[in-house]
C-alpha cells in the first residue's frame, strides 16, 4: 500500500451537501477501492480539505479521486506521499 494526499476544494454546490452522514459514505468509498482511510482535516486557505489514505496502486488512487469529486462536488489533487526515511534511502 502507498499513502496519498488528496487536497481538496469543496465547489459552491458542494458545501451545501457536508454532513457527518456524506464522511461515513466517504469512507465506504475509499474502502470500496482498497484504500484504507488513515486521516483527514478541514483547513482554512486555498484548500478546504485533505485526506490522508493508503492505497493499493496509483489507478486505484485515482479511481478513488474522481470517485470522491463526483460524490463530493469537490476538486481533488490527488499526490503520492513517501516517508522521510524512505525519501532518504532513495536518495543515497
Amino acid at each position: 500500500m502507498a499513502t496519498y494526499f488528496m487536497f481538496g476544494k469543496y465547489s459552491l454546490e458542494g458545501m451545501k451537501g457536508i454532513s457527518a452522514g456524506r464522511t461515513s459514505k466517504t469512507l465506504a468509498l475509499i474502502k470500496k477501492y482498497g484504500g484504507e482511510f488513515k486521516a483527514g482535516y478541514a483547513l482554512l486557505g486555498d484548500v478546504d480539505l485533505v485526506l490522508i489514505v493508503d492505497m493499493p496502486d496509483t489507478g486505484q488512487a485515482m479511481k478513488t479521486s474522481a470517485a470522491l469529486g463526483k460524490l463530493l462536488g469537490v476538486a481533488f489533487s490527488t499526490a503520492p506521499a513517501v516517508a522521510v526515511e524512505e525519501f532518504d534511502k532513495l536518495m543515497s
